[in-house]
Parts: structure tokens; C-alpha cells; sequence
């Protein structure tokens, strides 16, 4: 019997999810399995994958092919690498705790590599929203600014409307004084 180390998909459309599984290669997809070794969902960034490394490593040594999906993400994770230093520990090339060693180092090191980038979207994405702030920011200054003016300009322009009227009312009063001081003038 051949077995593939494989991605079973669920989730629903558009938003997959898979369960990383060891399966008889001519069943379906997402059909029976012998074995569930993680999930893997691609949807989030960065990736967020769960595997059970031991498993992955025994059943490679069984024989298991993985897929080229399945592989990289062994690949990701340290299965095929700690595949690798097995081999050598079975060659005589050091001894199991030199792989242990090996193996652990690897593993910091592309878990930092990994929170990197993860703090890396983070800052990210909280400069991207200071700098839409900002922008929001500005744009309501500008229009506050420009609300004011509209009313400054609104309030000038009804001063404006108001004090001819009020000049042509003073004029035909002083035209009427002199008018009455002459009258007065022929009487005496």
C-alpha cells in the first residue's frame, strides 16, 4: 500500500483550511486517512501551521511521499531537516544529542525569523493606521478651515447686503433735515 503524507481540505469556500494527513494514496482527498498530523491554515500571515514533528519523521522514514504542498510545509517546520540529521546519527557522522542540538538551534532561529515578521506586520499595520489618522486629521482641518470661511465669507457678504441700506436711510434723512431748516428759514 502506498501512503502520501497530504493536505485534506475543509473550510468553506474562499476560506480554506486544511488537516495535514497521512493517507492511502488512492483514496479521495478528503476522504478516509490514517492519520491526522496538523493543520495548516493559509488564510492568516504568516501562516499558521501545526504539525507533529515525531509523527511526520516516523512516517517519512516509513516511506511516506508527501506531496509538494505537504513537503514544503515538512520542509517549514523541521521534519525534513530533523529526517536528516537522523540519517547522520545512523551513518556515525555525531551522535543523537549533537542532532538534538542542531535540530533545537534550527528551530530558534526560524521561530525568530518568524516573530520578525510577524512584528513586522504588526508595526506595520499600526503605522499604516497613524498615518490614515493623520490624514483624517487634516482633512477635517481643512474642512472646519473652510466651513469658517464659508461663514465669514456668508457674514461679510450679509454686512455687506445690510450696510448700503442703511447708508441710502441715513442719506434720505439728512435730505430731509436741510429740507426742513429751509422751510423754517422762509417762514421766519
Amino acid at each position: 500500500m502506498s501512503v502520501k503524507i497530504r493536505l485534506q481540505r475543509h473550510g468553506k469556500k474562499g476560506k480554506p483550511f486544511f488537516h495535514i494527513v497521512v493517507a492511502d494514496s488512492r483514496a479521495r482527498r478528503d476522504g478516509r486517512f490514517i492519520e491526522k498530523l496538523g493543520t495548516y491554515n493559509p488564510i492568516t500571515n504568516p501562516a499558521t501551521i501545526e504539525l507533529n514533528v515525531d509523527s511526520a519523521v516516523q512516517w517519512l522514514n516509513n516511506g511516506a511521499q508527501p506531496t509538494d504542498t505537504a513537503r514544503a510545509i515538512l520542509s517549514y517546520k523541521g521534519a525534513l531537516y530533523k529526517k536528516h540529521l537522523q540519517g547522520g546519527v545512523a551513518k556515525g557522522a555525531f551522535d543523537e544529542a549533537e542532532a538534538e542540538k542542531r535540530f533545537n538551534a534550527w528551530v530558534e532561529a526560524k521561530d525568530s525569523k518568524v516573530q520578525g515578521k510577524v512584528e513586522g506586520l504588526a508595526t506595520a499595520k499600526a503605522d499604516a493606521k497613524k498615518a490614515a489618522l493623520e490624514a483624517e486629521v487634516k482633512v477635517n482641518e481643512a474642512r472646519i478651515a473652510a466651513a469658517a470661511q464659508a461663514e465669514a465669507d456668508a457674514k461679510a457678504a450679509e454686512e455687506a447686503a445690510n450696510a448700503p441700506a442703511e447708508e441710502v436711510v441715513a442719506e434720505a434723512t439728512e435730505g430731509e433735515a436741510p429740507a426742513a431748516e429751509t422751510e423754517e428759514n422762509t417762514e421766519a
